[in-house]
């Protein structure tokens, strides 16, 4: 069974620790309607997806 030589530190372990964060959300703005959405995700607002209209376009949102 592997046992540690020695104690981490919580320096050490900290900066292991330190690329665990969550990234924040990216957001581009659309060509045609100006909104911010995800990359490759579709605009709820209009409906398209790379330039092809895959849902109903939506009033409440």
């Amino acid at each position: 069974m592997a046992v540690p030589k020695s104690k981490v530190s919580k320096s050490r372990r900290g900066m292991r620790r330190s690329h665990d964060r969550l990234d924040m959300n990216t957001y581009i703005e659309d060509a045609e309607s100006g909104e911010l959405r995800r990359p490759h995700h579709i605009d709820l607002k209009t409906g398209m997806y790379r330039g092809r209209q895959v849902l109903e376009p939506r009033d409440d949102i």
